[in-house]
């Protein structure tokens, strides 16, 4: 058998068939201990033959047997060997192309011995290999298309402050679409709104507001998530910005059908009965039996202020009236706000007076401590922060309660919404309403030890020293 031709049993080693020569083979080790019983055997043939050509020259004799028989031993070994050495070749450049993330190969080994199990155990685990490739890469393909064309702007961030992945909508609001993979998040930060980038750095989730290029256009409000997490044994943070404009709007469309709903069962509940009551009123007036007549009167009474109360608290959030700005005294503010509510002042008040409407302001600040000390928290954790930050009056209500899920969170500021059973759901959409209408904003965050904080800020141009 000549290395290298046809009958070779390693012939084309390196291929994709699988196919086994056929007829009376041998196992590895068998043939291996055959090829030695017959160099023994010829070795015994040789030395007699030598021996009985000089039978006083053992020695002699025994040197020309392994001078005789030593090359043909060799020879016959090598050609025995040399294809399962081939095969070794074969084998590691497999191994190392599955290194490198290619399966396209395998190995052809044409004999039914040890080797051949081998190969056959080697070209199964290449073809799953291969399988699980093929599904990986179509897995990323979908992840990818689905991440990149997601309305939720996307970006990871490693320890270090460079961006590693941003997806379409993130580039969209970051960088005008623009890649980002690679930059300094803070250089990117430095480009973008003022709200975005305080509502990044403040740290924790949170729903903020970001101002319309256009004046005549509304704000947009965004919900910022983020998520810590390890990476090939480095610290990365996720960062979610889900721009939730379009859904609120949406939502306030429900939500208006719903309080006109709420409205028209309130007023049947009323009228209706007032009706009967004014009936009936009348049908006793022209009998002439008056005696009934002030018991009767005092329930249509009783119900008109009922309707007149119910229609005041939702008249009073459609037509708030135009601030009244006054000159603001911080320590007289505090200690009415005091006289009504339990809270904690965090910090030094300002040394600026600002202008805004007390009652107004009084009310909205009401409204968040109230709400603060309904979360569960405890009452000496309710806390009030009044900060003047580079002409920007920011005023902070914290709490330590059960704080917002992303839900809630997502619709605090949406009219009528309440998670509580009597609420009117017209608290913080009030609040809001009278920060914007001083030309402020609103934001709310969860707190990373547990609770929530509201803050208010007000771009006040008229601050008085």
């Amino acid at each position: 058998m000549t290395p290298g031709s046809e009958n070779d049993p390693l012939h084309q080693a390196v291929g994709n068939g699988n196919g086994r020569r056929s007829g009376l083979l041998f196992s590895l080790l068998t043939r291996l201990s055959l090829l030695l019983v017959a160099l023994l055997l010829l070795a015994v043939v040789v030395s007699l033959g030598i021996h009985a050509l000089l039978p006083d020259e053992f020695i002699l004799s025994a040197v020309l047997s392994l001078i005789l028989i030593l090359p043909t031993g060799l020879i016959l070994l090598r050609n025995q060997l040399e294809p399962v050495i081939r095969l070794f070749h074969a084998l590691t450049g497999t191994v190392i192309s599955y290194q490198d993330n290619d399966f396209s190969f395998g190995i052809h080994w044409p004999i039914s011995d040890e080797l051949g199990e081998l190969v056959d155990a080697h070209n199964a685990l290449g073809d799953v290999l291969r399988k699980q490739r093929l599904d990986l890469i179509q897995r990323e393909l979908l992840l990818d298309t689905m991440v990149q064309n997601t309305p939720v702007a996307m970006l990871l961030v490693a320890n270090k402050g460079a961006v590693v992945f941003a997806n379409i909508a993130a580039r969209q609001l970051l960088n005008q679409g623009r890649k980002i993979e690679g930059h300094a998040f803070e250089d990117i930060l430095n480009q973008v709104s003022v709200s975005l980038r305080e509502a990044i750095q403040r740290g924790g989730d949170g729903l903020f507001t970001v101002n319309a290029k256009d004046p005549e256009d509304e704000e947009e409000v965004y919900h910022l998530a983020r998520r810590h997490f390890s990476l090939n044994g480095r610290h990365h943070e996720l960062f979610l910005l889900r721009h939730l404009t379009v859904e609120l709007r949406r939502q306030e469309v429900q939500t208006w059908k719903k309080v006109i709903r709420v409205i028209s069962h309130e007023l049947n509940n009323s009228l209706a009965p007032v009706a009967s009551l004014a009936n009936s009123a009348a049908e006793l007036v022209r009998r002439g039996q008056t005696e009934r007549l002030p018991a009767i009167l005092q329930t249509i009474e009783e119900r008109t202020r009922h309707l007149e109360s119910f229609i005041d608290g939702y008249a009073r959030f459609a037509k708030l009236p135009t601030p009244r700005l006054e000159s603001t005294d911080w320590v007289s503010f505090i200690n009415s706000l005091k006289s009504q509510v339990e809270f904690k002042l965090v910090g030094k008040l300002p040394e600026e007076r600002v202008s805004c409407d007390h009652a107004q302001m009084e009310h909205a600040l009401l409204n968040l401590l109230k709400n603060a000390h309904e979360s569960g928290s405890a009452p000496e954790e309710v806390s009030l922060s009044i900060r003047m930050i580079q002409g920007v009056l920011r005023i902070d209500v914290m709490d330590r309660g059960s704080g917002m899920s992303d839900t809630v969170m997502s619709n605090a500021l949406i009219p009528f919404y309440s998670t509580k059973r009597s609420g009117t759901g017209l608290g913080l959409a009030l609040v809001r309403e009278i920060i914007e209408a001083h030309d402020g904003r609103i934001t709310l965050h969860n707190r990373e030890e547990g609770g929530l904080t509201v803050s208010l800020f007000l771009h006040l141009a008229n601050a008085i020293k």
